[in-house]
C-alpha cells in the first residue's frame, strides 16, 4: 500500500490550499515517493483513486517531470544536466566522469545500489553551466575534480548514515 495514512493526512491538510484534485497530484506524487523512494504503478493506481483521477493523468505528470522517479533508485540519485549550455561547458565530460568513478553507465544504478547516475535534459541554470543534482541538491560550475569529491562525500555519507541531499521540509509540513 503505497499511501500510508501519513500521507493521506499531509494530503488531506493541504487540500484546502488546492482548487482540484488534479493539483494536488504533484505534492502527493512528492509524498509518495519520499516514501517509497519512487513511484510505482501501483502507487500511480492508488494516487488516482485518492484523488479521483484515471491512471492515465497520474502517468502523464508523473513521467513528464524527471523529479519523479519511476523506477527503484540508489540513495543518491546523481542527475548531470546535458542540455545544450551544460554540454558546451563540459557535461559530456562530467558524465565520463561519473560513469568512470561509479562503474556505471548513465541510466543505471551501482550494483550496491548506493548510485544511480541519470542524464536530465535541463537543470535551468544555463547561466552557471554546467550543473548537476545529487538528491535534492543542487550545484553548478561543477568541474571534474568536484564531481568526484561530491560522489566521494555522498558515499561517506551513505557508509555512516547521514541523510544525503534531501529536503530539509519536516514530515507531513509543505511550504
Amino acid at each position: 500500500m503505497a499511501l500510508s495514512e501519513k500521507i493521506k493526512k499531509t494530503i488531506n491538510g493541504i487540500r484546502h490550499q488546492f482548487p482540484t484534485e488534479q493539483a494536488l497530484l504533484i505534492p502527493l506524487l512528492h509524498e509518495i515517493q519520499n516514501d517509497h523512494g519512487w513511484v510505482s504503478l501501483d502507487a500511480m493506481k492508488e494516487a488516482g483513486e485518492f484523488l479521483n483521477l484515471p491512471l492515465s493523468k497520474v502517468r502523464e505528470v508523473a513521467s513528464f517531470y524527471t523529479m519523479f522517479k519511476l523506477h527503484p533508485q540508489g540513495k543518491v540519485d546523481v542527475q548531470i544536466c546535458t542540455n545544450i549550455s551544460c554540454w558546451l561547458n563540459g557535461a559530456d565530460k562530467l558524465v565520463s566522469c561519473a560513469e568512470k568513478r561509479l562503474g556505471v553507465h548513465a541510466g543505471q544504478t551501482t550494483k550496491d545500489s548506493c548510485f544511480t547516475l541519470t542524464q536530465v535534459e535541463c537543470l535551468a541554470s544555463c547561466g552557471t553551466a554546467p550543473a548537476i543534482m545529487m538528491n535534492e541538491d543542487y550545484y553548478e560550475n561543477v568541474t571534474e575534480a568536484q564531481l568526484v569529491e561530491l560522489i566521494n562525500q555522498a558515499e561517506k555519507d551513505v557508509a555512516t548514515n547521514k541523510t544525503v541531499g534531501k529536503s530539509t521540509r519536516q514530515d507531513g509540513v509543505w511550504p
